[in-house]
């Protein structure tokens, strides 16, 4: 345990401190044989508080680097296991229990339970990045402070025995007739060339360069917390989207969790002409696409917003010609292409509503298949839509169910109310496809209604399909220019601490006796040629080799 110790030049230093931070002393009793442990100077730190508080043993575990590895090694486990299979963000109209289950088998339904299917979105893996962010603050803070006040308050003239115990050091007479002072101005003159900023007190010098890479792994530290921030930003609503969408010729769709809708105006394929394929896909028939878009329009819902209402007020805001890699942008919010399916399906219909038996007509209404709206009128007659199946299908049990998103076989259940109708309303089913009327027996389905009132297509001319679905890529990161800041913050600080070395040079003349010491991060070579060409220039010629053993000979 460190007490509070008083040096014996009189500076009185806190607790945790190693070496005086006056003269360089060490302040532990040692053989005096070993070299100096010189991070921070010997500077106290908090983690070394003596009867640490509950705070100071939190600060404690964040300050410590053993902990922030571990925590980064969980994290890195959790980020590989997260990799395994595709999250669930990258589906389209899946469920992904089913899509787990059918394509990776036990262990896929096993991954999605423990949710490994959303791993990076999860709050355990948010709260490991929140951890390694506080471990980096702590970490930082617990040693850049110490580190600061050491060398912003370094003394000239050190202590023999913190001079004698650097990994670089010399002693040794003076060259005859050299005279203290002037030997120290000369040497000052030959280290200032060498890009030194020195310090003189007399016969003592205190010379360093590069100083500013000491801060190199503090950058490091501030591009990283940066980093992570604009990682965790992403979970604030509204600040990160990456969702597909699937969008027929004609289709307007809202755009999840936003005020903004999108439709597929109108979606443009070409193909590779035969003479331009290679044999070997032409003999297979393959269909090559050269170049596939879509024309979008972007709208922004200014009333009745809400995800379910049917007749949301649109305006247009912005039209883009979307391409592979030519995205629609609009004020951060991007639309990718991100792939086609060629499949014909129903856009709209718009059947008449007529008597079966005397061919009377009661009038027509438009019927979209997404979104259709919750009551038609037409002619005396009010229908109600109580259920709406875009791929129409039955369950075990024989009830409705819709097998997908997409209209495929598409059923629509009305209540009828009018003329020779119950007050109450009647239920009337009506598939807009003839192969599925034949199918599902319509007729038999509605009884005593499908002899009062029919309702079906007239013409072709009232039918709209699409021959085409477009997939796009929806994403919004308002958090990147964050991360992009924090990276290239990161990159200054390992530049700083790779290409530069912070150095330092100390020494005192004592009664004729020169004393040497020297010390840097890295790069030893380095600093011992520095000092040995600057003392050979001031008439003391001596193998940089022997700097390591204080400049004695074997």
């Amino acid at each position: 345990m460190f007490h509070n110790t008083k040096c014996d030049c009189g500076h009185q230093n806190p607790t945790g401190t190693t070496l005086c931070e006056s003269c360089g002393k060490p302040l532990i009793d040692d053989d005096g044989s070993d070299l100096l442990e010189m991070r921070y100077d010997g500077m106290a730190r908090r983690s070394q508080k003596s009867n640490p508080s509950i705070l100071d043993k939190v600060w404690n575990f964040f300050s410590s680097v053993k902990i922030a590895v571990y925590i980064i090694l969980v994290t890195l486990v959790a980020s590989a296991v997260g990799t395994i299979y595709p999250q669930e963000n990258t589906f389209l109209d899946m469920d992904p229990a089913q899509y787990y289950e059918q394509n990776y088998g036990t262990l896929g339904t096993i991954y999605y339970k423990l949710g490994f299917s959303h791993t990076f979105n999860s709050w355990w893996f948010i709260t490991l990045l929140f951890m390694i962010g506080t471990s980096l603050v702590i970490c930082s803070l617990d040693r850049v402070l110490p580190l600061y006040k050491a060398l912003s308050k370094q003394q000239i003239r050190k202590h023999e025995n913190f001079l004698t115990r650097q990994k670089v050091t010399y002693t040794g007479s003076l060259p005859e007739q050299a005279e203290a002072v002037a030997w120290t101005n000369q040497m000052a003159a030959l280290l200032r060339k060498k890009h030194y900023r020195v310090h003189t007190d007399g016969t003592a010098l205190l010379a360093e360069k590069y100083r500013f890479s000491r801060w190199g792994p503090y950058i490091n530290h501030i591009g990283l917390i940066i980093f992570l921030l604009g990682v965790l930003m992403r979970s604030i609503p509204g600040w990160h989207m990456d969702q597909y969408m699937g969008l027929l010729e004609g289709e307007t769709k809202q755009i999840p969790h936003t005020s903004y809708y999108i439709k597929n105006e109108k979606f443009n394929l070409e193909l590779y002409a035969d003479k331009d394929l290679p044999e070997s896909i032409k003999d297979k028939g393959q269909i090559v696409p050269k170049t596939y878009e879509t024309q979008a329009v972007l709208y922004h819902c200014t009333a009745n917003c809400d995800e379910n209402a049917t007749d949301p007020v649109l305006e247009e805001v912005h039209r883009a010609n979307i391409l592979v890699n030519h995205p629609l942008d609009y004020k951060g919010l991007l639309a990718y292409q991100f792939d086609y399916k060629a499949s014909p399906m129903l856009i709209s219909v718009k059947p008449t509503l007529s008597n079966p038996q005397t061919g009377e007509s009661f009038g027509s209404f438009e019927l979209p298949m997404n979104n259709p709206k919750d009551e038609y009128v037409v002619g005396p007659y009010k229908l109600k839509l109580k259920g709406y199946f875009p791929d129409f299908g039955l369950d075990d049990k024989r009830q409705p169910i819709s097998k997908s998103n997409e209209p495929k076989a598409p059923a629509f259940i009305f209540s009828i109310t009018g003329p020779n109708l119950a007050a109450s309303g009647e239920p009337y089913m009506y598939f807009p496809r003839q192969i599925d009327k034949e199918t599902y027996s319509q007729d038999q389905i509605n009884g005593a209604i499908a002899q009062k009132l029919n309702i079906a297509v007239g013409s072709m001319e009232g039918v709209q399909f699409a021959q085409y679905t477009t997939y796009l890529n929806i994403r919004v990161d308002k958090a990147m220019p964050y991360i992009w800041v924090g990276a290239a913050i990161f990159m200054i600080g390992v530049i700083m601490g790779f290409y530069w070395q912070h150095r330092r040079v100390w020494l005192r003349i004592d009664d004729g006796k020169l004393t040497l010491g020297a010390h840097t991060n890295k790069n030893w070579f380095g600093l011992r040629n520095e000092v040995a060409a600057a003392l050979a220039k001031n008439d003391i010629v001596i193998s940089p080799k022997l700097l390591d053993k204080g400049g004695k000979q074997e």
